[in-house]
């Protein structure tokens, strides 16, 4: 009985010794800071997240192991499983905001492989295709100045006079999204509060019995034109030599290229 202990007993020790080990090595690749697009405002006080800024490390060859992860491909979970490995100050990723992630992939894709990335983009004038090269390094921020609370919620009011208290989807929260109800479970996750009650009961009738259609198209669209994140407007060259401006979309090759 006493050598299964020591056996153990010995697993352990070896287990904590290669812990200490790695975080050693790891301290000592280049990070960096990356600020996020929320400022952190939308975050309780007493998250890190709060101080609105995390910093993460450079990416190994090591890491690429995660990528090409058959099963956390087929769970959908690459993005999350690279960036706990990058992120050095101590959140969960379950908690960081949708609306700040994509700064974060961004970021990491940045300190891999650059920030030249290429993309396909329509030319308004003649229509057709165009190959172009967006610096990921001048992405902008979207405007974001709004007034939260400790908890970091914001305060809407609906015509009604009633009060919502709400804050933005996180990456937990999107895993908990019920598909075959994708507005009133989005709304769900997002109200936290409605007059006096934080009760889930109180918001699920209040959600089924008195928030009226147009009352709920008017907060989701609140919603959608303030939210923070990444700007993905770009000036780009058109066919003539002339510029124009155009949003483009983050492909599968960000982090694969």
């Amino acid at each position: 009985m006493a050598k299964h202990t020591d056996r153990y007993v010995n697993e352990n020790l070896i287990n904590v010794a290669k812990q200490k080990y790695e975080t050693s090595q790891r301290s000592t690749l280049p990070t960096e800071i990356v600020y996020l697009p929320s400022k952190g405002i939308i975050y309780p006080k007493t998250s890190p997240l709060r101080e609105g800024k995390i910093e993460m490390r450079y990416m190994t060859a090591y890491d690429e192991d995660i990528l090409t992860n058959q099963s956390y491909l087929q769970d959908g979970v690459i993005l999350d499983k690279l960036l706990e490995a990058l992120i050095i100050t101590d959140v969960n990723i379950d908690d960081i905001a949708l609306v700040d992630k994509d700064a974060l992939i961004i970021s990491s894709r940045i300190v891999s492989y650059g920030a030249k990335y290429p993309v396909l983009i329509k030319d308004p004038k003649t229509g057709n295709p165009l190959n172009r090269d967006v610096n990921l390094k001048e992405l902008k921020y979207k405007e974001f100045d709004f007034t939260t609370d400790d908890d970091g919620e914001i305060t809407y009011k609906l015509p009604s006079g009633t009060v919502i208290k709400y804050t933005y989807i996180s990456t937990g929260n999107q895993k908990q999204l019920d598909k075959e109800k994708s507005i009133s479970s989005y709304l769900l996750k997002l109200i936290k509060q409605v007059d006096d009650s934080r009760e889930i009961s109180n918001i699920e009738e209040f959600l089924k019995y008195k928030f009226l259609i147009q009352d709920s198209k008017d907060f989701q669209d609140h919603i959608l034109k303030n939210s923070p994140g990444v700007n993905f407007e770009y000036e780009f060259e058109g066919e003539d030599g002339g510029t124009f401006t155009a949003g483009f979309p983050l492909g599968s090759d960000l982090l694969w290229p």
